[in-house]
């Protein structure tokens, strides 16, 4: 049976309060929460962004039974591949075993910030490999042993993590295209993605991934008022719809802004579920079902409007997503 999780969004909330979703989502009986790791948001009227892994471990001790999870991680710029494994094994501690790595390649948006150069998806790709080499050694490797190592581009000199987690910490890799499916399929413990597609689990099984989970995310604006669900996701989620091609160059929010200033409403309600229909949300939901997704994270635009719909979710969404 598919898991349906709850999306701690940063970027459109601030931290405590997205400390305090995360509890009422625990509440109303999701199953896992995800958490988007961003240095500014996708566009200016979202807001916020907080640092994740600090909300995370708030999380986990605000909550009892819910998964969490990173979704996803950039360990190639903003943070060393030595740093993320640390963070990562005292979220598995803090959290009693709950907490899953997810990692990506990452967006020229929130990387560019440490003054680096924002490299080309290829060199991306060979980067965020050879992180997945050096957070899995660090992450797997026994408590007295120390981890070195000499790459293309990182290094690690006789590193080791003092507090090593309990159990071994998953960890998912975001795929949109055949390279990153291959880098899943090869090293990862599932695949993470936000698009429905089949070929993406088929090109993650072909390279090692068969029988692993799949982990999707879809965004959704529940509101009694239809309009203003349409009106609230077009303010705050029409970026969506560039593709990963162009999201991952662009550098700043006001670079979204302009990226898409025709994007019309009318546009963002044909792609989203919008309003308090159950049968439009489960119909947006349910091609990540059919596609092999074993779990699907659920993302409710609107920081105001989340407790109504954790509300509304245990209630409808929930029971209508687990009688598919």
């Amino acid at each position: 049976m598919t898991a349906f999780g709850y999306t701690m969004m940063c970027e459109q909330s601030r931290p405590d309060q997205l400390v305090a979703d995360v509890r009422r989502a625990e509440e109303a009986g999701f199953d896992f929460s995800v958490i988007s790791d961003h240095y500014q948001p996708w566009l200016p009227t979202q807001g916020h962004s907080g640092y994740a892994w600090s909300i995370l471990g708030a999380a986990a001790q605000a909550t009892e039974r819910i998964g969490l999870m990173s979704y996803v991680t950039c360990p190639i710029l903003r943070y060393h591949p030595a740093i993320v494994a640390q963070k990562a094994a005292t979220m598995q501690i803090l959290s009693g075993n709950r907490f899953r790595l997810g990692l990506g390649a990452g967006e020229n948006l929130n990387e560019h910030v440490v003054g680096k150069r924002w490299p080309s998806a290829g060199v991306r790709h060979e980067m965020l490999s050879e992180a997945v080499d050096i957070i899995a050694a660090l992450l797997h490797s026994d408590s007295d042993e120390t981890v070195n190592y000499r790459g293309r581009h990182f290094d690690v000199e006789s590193a080791r993590l003092w507090d090593p987690p309990g159990e071994r910490v998953p960890i998912g890799i975001a795929v949109s295209g055949p390279d990153s499916c291959r880098l899943a399929g090869s090293k990862a413990d599932l695949m993470v993605a936000v698009e429905p597609k089949p070929e993406l689990g088929e090109m993650f099984d072909a390279a090692g991934g068969s029988g692993k989970p799949r982990v999707g995310q879809v965004a959704v604006a529940y509101d009694a008022d239809r309009d203003a669900a349409v009106e609230r996701a077009h303010a705050q989620f029409r970026w969506f719809g560039l593709g990963w091609k162009v999201n991952a160059d662009l550098p700043n929010p006001d670079s979204f802004e302009g990226a898409t200033q025709f994007v019309t409403p009318g546009q963002v309600a044909e792609a989203l579920a919008c309003g308090p229909d159950v049968d439009e949300h489960v119909e947006k939901i349910k091609p990540f079902i059919d596609a092999g997704y074993t779990e699907v994270a659920l993302v409710q635009i609107g920081a105001e409007h989340q407790e109504q719909f954790t509300s509304w979710a245990e209630r409808e969404l929930l029971p209508a997503l687990r009688s598919l």
